[in-house]
């Protein structure tokens, strides 16, 4: 810790008796004679003398707001000033004001006299004040926690809030006088008779001096955050300091001491991340550490650690040794057996026990000292001096060896792990590298603050300057990456950098330099670098480049690494060969290149290694026939040559091999050679379809259906695969193919009813085309009703996805119900029952269903929720308890089956039909409110055209006023209007009709008769005209007044209204999206 004088002024003939800070650090208040002093903090230039007070200005304070300070005097008075300097107030006591003191969060004011003390703060109009029976000398009001407290008995005590002491009295050399903490409570300053200020740790630890002075120092204060000290003497002197605290260190390998606190020693573990601290409660003077031995020295003492163990994760240290002298000394290094004390020009060699061994002057000042390693006592120590040398001391050797030589002076030195190369950062901050044997300068870089070696690697090593880290490999140019600090180690991948005072492994990708040296194919030296940390892209192009070099055993390493099968057998089969004496280098290189896709590459390899056999059959297993061509019209000339000559086996093997297969599939299967047949097309690729089905033809044309099924199956042709097994009438395999592809279904049941018409089984044959029809009707129905669910579901989507909703609450609230009562059973994909609920219980509460929607949060609970809806779901759900556990009335009368009067629940388990009678519900398409409609069917023997001639014939006593129907049959919607007029009531045979027997369980539908039909209006039945063989459908108005249009295309019914809004907006069905324009 030193000290530097930042600025001094001095107040002639008066005593400085307090002194005090603003918050923010700009300006200082001083005490002094009968004036308030206020100086410019940076440079204490003085703003201008307060005058206010008659007599001695004792104290003052600084409010920790900055918008007020005050000063208390021996004239009994204290004025509160503002930042600016003006005075706003002033009150007084019976007795001369000793001391004052701002509250830190309140801003009250506490002054004190000899007789008594008061509280001010600025919402008061008077001063509270309380007497006291004896003199108050000081006071405070600070956040720290512990209570320092200098006395004139020579004594430092600490105490806790509660009045409770914290370990023994420290003993003083002086009076004190004042005392002060900083900012952040680590260190305390304190002054009095011995004329000058010291610090202290927080536990009262002498750490030095502050300035030497001329009297008594009365007073001091700490900038705030900040190492600037203030002193006050009596003399009238005020002296500004700036505390430097220097790093005090060590570095060996993956481990780092520092000290901490100026009295703790660190040692950080840079690869694990350990730490642990060592308690010195003295001044840390010196750090070395080497090996598993740490050296610290004390101001009156130098201990030595040890590890406790030889693991090298090991963090436990004890005391190994205790030198119990007192040395000065520049720098320290340690040894597993000696210590090294440098002081200026002389080095001395130190036994543990304080014995000095060697001693060796140097001709220059010593500016840079390391430990290189060695064996116990024998170590080396690399020296670098002003003058320039660089020179080799062994602990055991009293005579130094002279290395090199420079013109400037050294400033940093590293030496190669095989002690071959020297790396020195000059004053010129420029890098030298020399070849120690021979003294050659290697190379050189600019912009140099720091340098080190890899210790894993010989001829890599990094340096960092101008805020760059900069990594060389043997001669290749330099890499740069960004990084602020000082290298100080470089071991494997990881870079230690020291920034201010904390150290940080860096980790770096070794990339840069494994690609300089493939680029010069140094493959052996590019796998020592990749050893040290790259990526596995690296490893691979590193693995390629070395397999293309022929060098096989890096490439094996590499491919190793990153776990390459296909490579690691081609490296295998080629060291095989080499075994067995192969040495062609070329061939080996093909077939590298045929492996990674160079085929052209590979294949000019091949023709000049003589080996053109074997590119021509690598073109021909990769169908790359026009790069063959040459060779292959060879062998199809000699292949034709033979089928001239009557020899059709040698010449089906010679088409093969040029690979004309059809050709050769023709002559097999002419010829009959089932077996050679057989071998082709199981050896022919999926891809192959033309050959493939070559066979396919020859193997039915010689009855062997087996080996065409097998064919048809390779290729993937169903098609034809089920023909083949309607051709050769084996049903059974015929219906096995239909379940598992249903698309076939025509190609068999259509020839299978054909054979057992031929066969005269009559009967089987009818039954196979009903169960067809009867598959087809439920396939509509089917895809009828997913169609509905997926119209609805898209509403509810676009709901939760977008930020606004077209529709109105209760169109959301009838659809997300119609939706979950035809979800009963499963749930179609793409349809998510998590929106429907989160949806439903939405609207659910804005239209106050609210036991539907607890209900509703409650089957969310069960489900998995996204993100995006769980905190809304969780309110949701606290706040629905908070409503009435019942649904709307009007919601539920909504719900009113029109067969027997029962009002239904919101939500039925059973699914979209009454709970008493079982009457499926009909829905308007748009609002998905409950229509007011029952579906009748027809007696037997009653036919669609006869029931609506029935139905279209004239009504007695029906009202002439009704509005015109619009036949389904014109294209237009069918249209229920509303009757002005009003009949008799009669009794309706169809009322009776819908009568049913109360509790059963299964729904009886309304079968109407020819008088039932008779006496129906036209006006008061829709029906759905469904293109044979679907059959018509039927239903009943029992509230004419209600208006329902049903589209002519879809048959979807709607509330008139809204069918004709929705028409005029769209210009189509809002279903099924036909334009209205467009005939039927």
């Amino acid at each position: 810790m030193r000290a530097v004088l930042a600025w001094k002024e001095s107040v002639r003939d008066q005593c400085v008796y307090d002194l005090a800070f603003k918050p923010d650090g700009t300006q200082l208040i001083v005490a002094a004679g009968k004036r308030v002093l206020v100086f410019e903090a940076l440079d204490g230039a003085i703003h201008q003398p307060l005058k206010g007070h008659k007599d001695t200005v004792y104290c003052v304070a600084y409010a920790k707001d900055g918008k007020r300070f005050a000063s208390g005097s021996a004239d009994k008075s204290i004025i509160i000033w503002t930042s600016k300097l003006e005075g706003i107030l002033k009150y007084t006591h019976n007795d001369s004001i000793q001391c004052l003191a701002y509250n830190p969060v309140t801003h009250q004011l506490a002054s004190c006299s000899t007789g008594d003390f008061g509280l001010w703060s600025p919402e008061q109009k008077s001063v509270n004040k309380h007497k006291v029976s004896s003199k108050i000398t000081c006071c405070g009001d600070e956040h720290n926690d512990i209570l320092a407290v200098a006395d004139w008995g020579q004594k430092l005590s600490f105490y806790q809030l509660s009045g409770k002491q914290i370990g023994k009295d420290r003993t003083l050399s002086y009076d004190p006088c004042c005392v002060s903490y900083f900012s952040k409570g680590e260190y305390i300053v304190m002054g009095g008779s011995d004329k000058q200020a010291s610090l202290y740790t927080k536990d009262g630890v002498r750490l030095g001096a502050i300035g030497e002075q001329n009297s008594w120092v009365w007073t001091c204060g700490v900038k705030p955050d900040s190492n600037f000290v203030v002193l006050g003497c009596q003399d009238g002197t005020i002296t500004c300091y700036q505390l430097i605290f220097s790093t005090v260190h060590g570095l060996y390998k993956d481990r780092y001491a520092y000290r901490d606190n100026m009295t703790d020693v660190i040692v950080q573990h840079l690869i694990t991340e350990q730490k642990v601290r060592i308690r010195c409660r003295e001044l840390v003077k010196k750090i070395a550490i080497y090996r598993n031995r740490l050296a610290i020295q004390l101001p009156e003492k130098i201990f030595i650690y040890e590890l406790h163990s030889d693991d090298s994760t090991d963090m436990h240290y004890r005391i190994k040794e205790n030198i119990g002298r007192k040395f000065e000394c520049n720098l320290l290094v340690v040894c597993s057996q000696h210590i090294i004390l440098c002081q200026e020009k002389r080095l001395q060699c130190l036994s543990f026990t304080s014995v000095r061994e060697k001693e060796w002057v140097m001709e220059s000042l010593i500016r840079y000292i390391k430990v290189i390693g060695g064996p116990q006592a024998r170590e080396g120590l690399l020296v670098g001096l002003k003058n320039g040398a660089i020179l080799k001391i062994f602990v055991d050797n009293p005579f130094p060896i002279t290395l090199l030589k420079l013109s400037t002076s050294v400033r940093c030195l590293d030496m190669s792990s095989s002690r071959n190369k020297l790396a020195v950062v000059d004053e010129h901050n420029t890098l030298l590298v020399y070849d120690i044997n021979n003294k050659e300068l290697l190379f050189q870089e600019p912009n140099a603050n720091s340098v080190a070696w890899n210790t894993q690697c010989e001829d890599m090593l990094c340096f960092s300057g101008k805020g760059y880290l900069n990594i060389k490999a043997s001669n290749f140019p330099v890499h740069q990456q960004k990084m602020q600090g000082f290298v100080v180690g470089y071991n494997g991948s990881k870079i230690f950098c020291l920034h201010v005072y904390s150290m940080s492994a860096v980790e770096v990708p070794q990339s840069a330099p494994m690609y300089q040296y493939l680029e010069k194919k140094m493959f052996k030296e590019a796998y020592q670098i990749a050893c040290l940390g790259v990526t596995d892209s690296d490893w691979r192009d590193l693995a390629i480049e070395a397999l293309e070099g022929l060098d096989f055993d890096t490439a094996k390493k590499a491919f190793i690494r990153i776990r390459d099968l296909r490579y690691l057998e081609l490296i295998n089969s080629i060291e095989e060969r080499k075994k067995r004496g192969e040495s062609n280098n070329e061939l080996f290189l093909a077939d590298v290149c045929a492996n990674q896709g160079k085929f052209h590459e590979a294949a000019n390899l091949y023709k000049r290694s003589n080996q053109e056999a074997r590119a021509l059959s690598m073109y021909t297993d990769l169908r790359m026939f026009e790069f063959a061509k040459r060779s292959r019209d060879l062998m199809t000339k000699q292949a034709d040559w033979a089928k001239s000559s009557k020899e059709p086996r040698a010449a089906a093997e010679m088409y093969l091999t040029a690979g004309e297969h059809l050709k050769a599939i023709e002559i097999i299967g002419e010829n009959g050679w089932a077996d050679m047949l057989i071998d082709i097309a199981r050896k022919l690729d999926k891809a192959e379809r033309e050959p493939l089905a070559k066979c396919a033809h020859y193997f039915k044309k010689l009855k062997h259906h087996g080996f065409a099924s097998e064919t048809y199956s390779k290729m993937g042709d169903l098609q034809a695969l089920v023909q083949l097994h309607v051709e050769t009438r084996h049903w059974d395999e015929a219906f096995s193919m239909v379940e598992k592809h249903p698309q076939f279904k025509n190609d068999v049941y259509v020839p299978y009813a054909q054979w057992l018409a031929e066969n005269d089984r009559f009967e089987e044959a009818q039954n196979e085309s009903e169960n067809q029809c009867s598959d087809m009707l439920s396939k509509f129905n089917r895809f009828q009703h997913l169609a509905e669910l997926y119209h609805v579901y898209r509403s509810i989507q676009r709901y939760t996805d977008e930020p606004f909703s077209s529709h109105m609450p209760e169109t959301l609230f009838n659809i997300c119900r119609f939706l979950l009562n035809n979800l009963t059973k499963e749930i179609p994909p793409g349809i998510s029952k998590v929106n429907t609920l989160y949806a439903l219980a939405k609207q659910s509460r804005k239209l106050g269903a609210y036991k539907l929607a607890r209900y509703s949060y409650e089957k969310l609970q069960e489900l998995h929720i996204p993100s995006r809806f769980q905190d809304s779901v969780e309110v949701g759900s606290l706040t629905i308890r908070s409503k009435p556990f019942h649904d709307s009335e009007d919601l539920i009368e909504g719900m009113m089956c029109y067969r027997c009067s029962t009002n239904n629940p919101l939500l039925n388990s059973q699914g979209s039909v009454c709970i008493n009678c079982r009457q499926p519900f009909i829905y308007s398409a748009s609002s998905y409110e409950v229509l007011p409609l029952v579906q009748f069917y027809l007696e037997e023997g009653v036919s669609d055209e006869e029931a609506v001639s029935l139905i279209d014939l004239e009504v007695p006593h029906l009202d002439q006023k009704d509005t015109e129907w619009h036949n389904a049959d014109s294209g237009e919607p069918q249209s229920l209007r509303i009757d002005d007029g009003f009949s008799e009531v009669e009794e309706d045979p169809f009322t009776a009709k819908m009568t049913f027997e109360q509790g059963g369980s299964e729904f009886v539908p309304v079968k109407v008769s020819r008088t039932a039909l008779r006496s129906m209006s036209r006006r008061d039945v829709l029906i759905k005209r469904w293109p044979r063989p679907l059959k018509w459908e039927y239903f009943r108005s029992l509230l004419p007044d209600v208006s329902i249009t049903m589209c002519p295309t879809c048959f979807k019914m709607f509330h008139s209204e809204d069918y004709e809004l929705l028409v005029l907006q769209h210009n189509c069905c809002p279903y099924c999206r036909r334009p209205i324009d467009e005939p039927n």
